[in-house]
């Protein structure tokens, strides 16, 4: 029978595994056929978000529940980031009180941005009202404050002021069935109440009931792993977020769980090759960018299109990545190059063959099909550099077992949410699971005998 955990006091049940929608898009069949297997295999929490693939997330969400029972799944999504088509429409509208934090990144949870917010995540997911609504990262306002000054207790006055008017705006989409619950996700609950920008559940709590008597305010969101478990250990006012939003009956969502900042690097809680796996080479790389490159060739040759990057012998994405990835040192350091350096090249080569070829016969399906490839291209990638990360994960098997975890020879991801489902007051862990054998690896830590997750959490730290 599948475990369930009450979502606060919500009174909705939920699979103590969510699925993480982070990096989860329509047009990727392998993201489809992961979202049914997990939900074939009993779980029903979905967390989503607007700027998630710039809405391509909620897209699939929304084609994956389409002939489902609706209350059979507990649909969470968020919005707060001005992005992608955000920013065109943010550009249009001039929304009051936007935090621009970064070229290409702005913020808000003004009510007349979130009213448009509401409703396009509703058309993506098409569905007629979300179970849970909530406010993304809105420490956004603080942090850019903190670039410029020191932060005063006025700023954060100012910042639960506009949560609070954010709330009041969520309570009348509930009384309009737009969203049953709402909440905040924000990746600041987590740090030490003596942080500049730290925020506190127990002032968004205020916040609410500021509000009204009877909100809606149930649930909370925050990064959660081996070596961030700020959450379950740092006290604000003599209790941890945990504890606390156990004894006001909040629901607690874990984001992150295998994805952890540890000594200024980020470290993949999980194994990228079986004992004794030798790391593939530049033949695997080769043949993982074999298609991308078949396809390219097909715009020049059938559409009469120019491609992007390369060399005069061996011109297009699929040659210039092929040179690009060896010279990666890591997961980390790809994802911090490949925006700059190689998917807004892309995006622009993208728009510039639009304008070029759109008139012509094939183009469309062409375009469809390059999204595909390119995405499985971004995935291989993703995977092939991860390998090298094997080292880094023996040594935190070493330090689990150093910190009280028994001998187990399970995956270390299984064993990292393992000590995460043993904490009290979590109501879930939300985990990206972007292929169907990444699901049947996270599905399995439900079933594994529970550990003293605390004393492994406050021994890892030191």
């Amino acid at each position: 029978m599948t475990p369930v955990r009450p979502l606060g006091s919500t009174g909705l049940q939920c699979h103590p595994l969510g699925f993480g929608c982070y990096r989860i898009g329509d047009g990727t069949p392998a993201h489809a056929e992961a979202l049914t297997a997990y939900l074939d295999r009993g779980g029903n929490l979905i967390d989503t978000s607007a700027n998630y693939m710039d809405g391509e997330s909620e897209a699939l969400v929304g084609k994956a529940l389409a002939d489902r029972p609706r209350d059979g799944v507990i649909v969470v999504t968020k919005g707060g980031y001005i992005q992608g088509r955000n920013m065109a429409l943010a550009e249009q509208q001039d929304f009051p009180e936007t935090v621009k934090y970064g070229d290409g990144l702005w913020h808000s949870i003004h009510p007349e941005f979130l009213e448009t917010q509401v409703r396009l995540s509703l058309e993506r997911l098409q569905l007629d009202h979300a179970d849970v609504y909530l406010l993304h990262n809105p420490e956004y306002y603080l942090e850019e404050i903190a670039h410029h000054r020191a932060l005063a207790p006025s700023d954060h006055d100012e910042f639960y002021r506009r949560v609070g008017e954010a709330f009041r705006f969520l309570e009348g989409q509930v009384e309009k069935g737009k969203i049953r619950w709402y909440g905040v996700s924000s990746n600041n609950y987590a740090l030490p109440a003596s942080a500049p920008a730290h925020t506190s559940v127990a002032r968004t709590l205020a916040a609410a009931e500021s509000v009204s008597r009877d909100h809606h305010f149930r649930v909370v969101q925050l990064p959660l792993n081996l070596y961030e478990s700020g959450g379950a250990l740092e006290p604000e006012s003599g209790k941890t977020v945990l504890e606390f939003c156990r004894e006001k009956g909040l629901g607690v969502l874990a984001n992150r769980p295998l994805n952890a900042y540890h000594q200024n690097h980020l470290v993949r809680l999980a194994d990228f090759l079986p004992p004794g796996a030798k790391a593939p080479g530049q033949d695997d790389l080769r043949a993982l960018l074999r298609p991308l490159a078949e396809h390219e060739q097909k715009l020049a040759g059938e559409l009469g299109g120019s491609l992007l990057g390369g060399s005069r012998t061996a011109p297009g994405i699929a040659a210039s990545l092929l040179d690009i990835v060896p010279q990666i040192r890591s997961v980390a350091h790809w994802e911090q190059a490949a925006g700059p350096h190689v998917i807004r090249p892309i995006q622009g080569w993208l728009a510039q063959c639009r304008q070029a070829l759109s008139s012509r016969p094939g183009w469309e399906e062409w375009h469809g099909e390059f999204l595909r490839r390119i995405n499985a291209a971004f995935e291989g990638i993703h995977r092939h550099l991860s390998t090298a990360q094997q080292e880094a994960s023996d040594q935190v098997r070493v330090e689990l077992a150093q910190a009280g975890y028994p001998p187990s020879g399970e995956s270390l991801s299984r064993l990292a949410l393992n000590v995460l489902l043993g904490l009290e007051g979590l109501s879930c862990v939300l985990v990206g699971m972007r292929r169907p054998e990444y699901v049947e690896d996270a599905m399995g830590a439900v079933s594994l005998e529970r550990v003293d997750s605390l004393q492994v959490l406050k021994t890892l730290i030191g």
